[in-house]
């Protein structure tokens, strides 16, 4: 069964290269893209997103508080905090917003494709 992915990230050849990468894969399917938080917020409460991909650092609104606020909406529906930034603070923080797995944009996006993979097959078992 295809998984519904929303992607946001504030570069939009970041996101194009993210939809590229997720519409290769026959189980996942782009459903919409946000600039910004505020964005990402109003685009997973219309698509319903089965995973959501999320840069950290974004105008408006930044990664983290969107995510927060899109886990009150839509609380089964995983996160992954796609961004440059990787330390220990900025795990800990993700993973009190809600954020289900971080990936370095510096990984390979298998990296990526595999934790999304994961994510939503086990929201599905």
């Amino acid at each position: 069964m295809t998984k519904l992915v929303l992607i946001a990230d504030d570069n939009i050849v970041v996101r194009r290269a993210l939809r590229q990468v997720f519409q290769y894969e026959s189980d996942f399917e782009v459903c919409g893209e946000a600039g910004n938080g505020r964005e990402a917020i109003e685009r997973a409460e219309q698509c319903k997103p089965d995973l959501v991909v999320m840069d950290l650092s974004m105008p408006v609104m930044n990664g983290l508080d969107a995510a927060r606020a899109i886990k009150r909406v839509l609380p089964e529906v995983p996160v992954i905090m796609f961004s440059n930034y990787s330390d220990k603070f900025s795990e800990e923080e993700a993973r009190s917003a809600g954020i289900s797995a971080m990936v370095s944009k510096t990984e390979s996006v298998t990296v990526l494709v595999t934790k999304a993979r994961l994510l939503v097959n086990q929201i599905a078992a």
